[in-house]
Formats: C-alpha cells, structure tokens, sequence
C-alpha cells in the first residue's frame, strides 16, 4: 500500500514537472534552443584549456583571473548589442553569422597552436595567441546569445492554429515554458560535452604527452561544428516562419495581416535610442584605452567606469516603467547581481586537485558529467518552488546551501579523505567525497536566473525584448567580472602556483606550492556568504521594503 502511494506520488511530481514541459514543447522552440545549445556545446573545450594552460603556458592564476575578467568584458555590451539586434531584427541570420565567425576564428587559432606550433609562433608567442583566442570566442557568444534571447520571444506564438489569439495567461506560461527549455538547452549541450570527453579521455592513464595532445586535436576540430548548430538554428528559425506565412496565407490572410500577426512585427521595432547606443560606444572606447594604457589599477578603473554607465542606461530605458515596479527590478537586480559576483578560489584549486589528488581528464569529466545531468534534474525538481517563491528566498536558499558545500573542498585539503579511508570505509576517497559534493551542488546553479528571464519575456516592452534581457544581461555579467576582479585581488593576497619546467632544458623555473590554498578556501566560503546575504539585507528594507522580494517566474 505504501509502495503504491509512493508511486503515485512519484508519477504526479513526474507529470506536474517533466511531463507537462515535455507536453508543452513546440516546434517553434527549436530554432532559439538551438543557439543555446550551441553556447552549452562550447565547454566541449573546457577540460583541454585547463591542461593545455597547466601544461605548456606559463601563466600564474593571478593572470589567468585577469584574462577571466577581461573575457567577461564583451558580455558587458549585451546592452547596446541588445538594441541593435531589435533595430536589426530582420538581419537576425547575419548577426548569428558574425558570432559564428569569431567563434570558428577562436577554435581554429587553438587548433592550430595544437598542429602547426612553429608556424603559429613565428609570428607571435603561445601565450598570446592563447589570450587572443580567449577574447573572441566571447564576442561571438555575445551576438548569437543576445539574438537567442530575443528569439525566444519570437517562439512564443500569439496565435492558434486557427488564427484566433492566444489568452494572455497560456502565453504567460508559455514564456515560462521557453525559459526554461533554453536553460535545458545550455545544460543538455554540457552533458552531451561531458559525455563525449568520458570517451575521448577514456584511456588516459596510459596516454604519453604525444598521444593527449592528438586528443586534444581531434576534440578541436570536433569543437567546429559549434558555430554550425547556432547556424542551422536560424535557417530553421526562418523556415518556420516561412510555413507559418503560407499557412496564414491558406486562410485567407493578406501580407499585411500577416506581418502584422506574426511575433515579432515591422512596426514593434523600436526608435534608435541614442542614449544606449553612445553609452555602449563611450563604455567600449574607454575600456579599450584604458586596456592599451599602463595605468595602474586600469582593470578596476574600468568596472566602475562601465558599471556607472550600465547603471546610468538601465536608469533610463526603465523610464516608462511604474515607479514600484522599477524599484521592484532594481532590488531583485541588486540581489542578483549581488550572488554572482561572490569570488572564487581561481585555477589554483584546479592545478591542487590535479597534482595532489591525482583528478586526470577522464574524472573532470566524469564531475561535469554529473554536474550537468544534476543540474538538468534540478531545474525540473525546482520548477515548482521557482514558480512560487521570490528570487530573493531563493537567492538566500542558495547561499546558505553554497555555503555548506563548500566545506567538504576544504576538508579534502586538510586531508580529510584519509582520515575517511582509515576510519571509515576504502572507498570513501578524494574522488568520492569530490563526486558526492558535485551531486550535491550542481543543481543550483542555473536556478536564480530563470524567474527574471521569465519576467522580462513576458512583462518588458514589446518593441524592446532584446534591449531588456541585454540590459539584465550586462548587469549581471557586470558582476562575473566583479567576481573575476576580487578572484584575481584574492589570488595575489594568497600566492598559489603550480611547477613549471623550462621547455627547452626541463629544469623547474617555479616550484608547486599550495600552503596558502587552505586560507583562500576559507576566504571565498565567507565571501560568499557575506555578500549575498547582507544585500539581501538591505534591500529588503530599502528598495524592497513593504513589497514581495522580486519577481515571480510566471
């Protein structure tokens, strides 16, 4: 009897929460999907960058969270990118294309450093083709990204298949719906890169240098047909608008009506607003100066320089809102934005795990494996409790859960795993205590996000979707940068560095030292906590106070 009331719950929870998206999947979804599985497909190269880093590049951890801030940069310019992409939406395949271009261009210059290391070198040094790389494949993500948002919109149709309007709450739903399938989308690409790194590192405990670097080859020329998939998501994108233009015209309708009921309309393209398009100009201008100059401090210098603007664009495009519901966005965007900059340990807990725990390329693997298939469940699993709760409560669930989960990686630095070994069962290893920990934290990643994007599809202007989601975009992204910008300030207070060995004679130039890794650990856990945590604070009784905490998801 229990067992079948456990059944049946398990078959409801299954329903409300899998099924009912499954059932609520359209054709038209695809084509945005597509573009975001693209952008969950790019980590295909993750795990070979880490190595290829640690292996061949002398660079310290500090420069590498210096190199992660200026990648975060493009990201930053969601925000007139956004309001080109809706005063050019009719050349949406273009802009796709141009992202795909410097995506190619990015993999291409890593394949080549891989295969033809001479030739590459001959004109500039490793280091900064790498660096080179690095900086384009984010500009493209940034175009095909900010073009995904806006076609997410588009999918949502407004129409049934008989021409009559759709009520307003199923397209309610429906935004919700797309959301979500997009995150799905992102994570279904990284399982499906976590598992095809499974495969290619299978055997590599018997691998010599030789036969990893032709590994790492063949999983950049795999790695090309990234731009393809984004590419084949707006040919697709335009064929079923074109078969959905014939339809309308089988029914009778004009051209006219029919641009006219369709999602995205001629005259729903908004004026050119000067105010984003100069502020983006003068943001990229000055973070391109002060990029080329010696000034000290210049990366700094640029995240309030670009900071001020996003803030000073954001203050006006929300003009025409209500004053509740503009204080409403701003404190859930401070909350947020609040979450993400939270630091963390930089890549010398990476080069820890792999020389002092043995972590090769086929365990990295196996931990994103786990991680995406997790955080796949969880966004699921999660649904219901996104639908119902404020993104401030489940900003604050979140930190305190991300909190605990720290602990067990600061357990295994102090050598907890052997203490576990002897005492408790043989098993219960580094590797396991690393795999339970992932499980544990990997479902909450993608969470926070879902509800605003859900927001902003349904409830920001018509005519402005793209300047919308890029404007959240930049301020959010403005704080992975943050994120990166007190990374590096951490890494150059606690010194982590890993061996590296003179190519030519072999001899170590910079010893592995890790001793300073047990306080980093512990700094980013409180940092963590603190931060979110006291702006959620404050918000709750400035631009908060008296009012439901955020948005709700739909």
């Amino acid at each position: 009897m229990r067992m079948n009331v456990f059944f049946q719950r398990a078959q409801n929870w299954l329903d409300r929460n899998v099924y009912d998206l499954a059932r609520q999947m359209r054709l038209s979804y695809l084509p945005p999907m597509m573009v975001y599985l693209a952008a969950g497909v790019s980590g295909l190269t993750g795990i070979v960058g880490t190595f290829f880093v640690k292996d061949y590049l002398g660079l310290s951890a500090e420069f590498l969270a210096s190199l992660g801030f200026w990648a975060m940069m493009p990201w930053t310019l969601k925000m007139p990118v956004g309001h080109l992409v809706d005063l050019l939406w009719q050349h949406k395949a273009k802009l796709i294309y141009l992202g795909a271009a410097l995506i190619a261009a990015s993999l291409l210059i890593m394949l080549n450093i891989l295969t033809e290391p001479k030739s590459m070198t001959g004109r500039l040094t490793v280091e900064t083709w790498f660096v080179i790389a690095t900086l384009l494949a984010p500009i493209g993500y940034v175009i095909q990204d900010t073009v995904a948002d806006a076609m997410t919109v588009e999918a949502v149709p407004r129409l049934d298949d008989w021409g009559s309007p759709i009520p307003d709450e199923q397209i309610k739903l429906a935004h919700t719906t797309m959301q979500t399938l997009g995150r799905v989308a992102i994570i279904g690409g990284t399982l499906i890169v976590a598992l095809a790194n499974i495969y290619w590192f299978r055997d590599v405990a018997n691998m010599d240098a030789a036969m990893q670097t032709a590994i790492y080859v063949q999983i950049f020329r795999w790695a090309l047909l990234i731009p393809v998939i984004s590419v084949l998501g707006v040919a697709m994108a335009a064929q079923l608008r074109s078969n959905e233009e014939w339809r309308l015209a089988a029914q009778g309708y004009e051209v006219d009506d029919i641009e006219r009921l369709l999602a995205r309309r001629v005259t729903e393209l908004p004026k050119i607003n000067g105010w984003i398009l100069g502020g983006g100009l003068a943001f990229a201008l000055f973070a391109i100066v002060m990029g080329f100059s010696n000034v000290p401090y210049n990366e700094e210098l640029i995240f309030v320089g670009s900071l001020a603007i996003v803030m000073f664009l954001l203050r006006r495009l929300t003009e025409e809102l209500l004053p509740r519901v503009r204080q409403q966005l701003f404190g859930t965007a401070l909350v947020i934005f609040a979450f993400r900059a939270i630091p963390s340990t930089g890549a010398g807990s990476t080069w820890w795990m792999i020389d002092e725990l043995g972590f090769d390329q086929q365990f990295l693997s196996k931990l994103a494996l786990i991680s995406s298939g997790l955080t796949l469940f969880g966004m699921f699993m999660f649904r219901r409790f996104m639908a119902e709760r404020t993104i401030t409560e489940i900003i604050a669930l979140l930190t305190i859960i991300l909190t605990v989960l720290n602990l067990p990686e600061i357990a295994l630095y102090y050598g907890f795993h052997e203490w576990t070994q002897t005492h408790i069962a043989s098993f219960i290893d580094a590797r396991f205590i690393a795999l339970v920990d992932t499980a544990l934290e990997s479902p909450l990643g993608q969470i926070a996000m879902i509800p605003m994007l859900a927001w902003i599809a349904n409830s920001a202007p018509p005519q402005l979707k793209a300047t919308y989601f890029a404007v959240m975009a930049a301020l959010i992204n403005l704080a992975l940068s943050l994120s990166q910008l007190l990374t590096k300030w951490l890494n150059q207070w606690f010194i982590v560095t890993r061996e590296i060995k003179d190519p030519s004679t072999g001899i170590v130039t910079i010893p592995a030292d890790y001793s300073q890794l047990g306080g980093l650990f512990f700094t980013v856990m409180f940092l963590g906590f603190a931060i979110p945590m006291l702006t959620i604070y404050l918000t709750q009784r400035t631009l908060l106070s008296g009012r439901k905490s955020g948005f709700e998801s739909g």
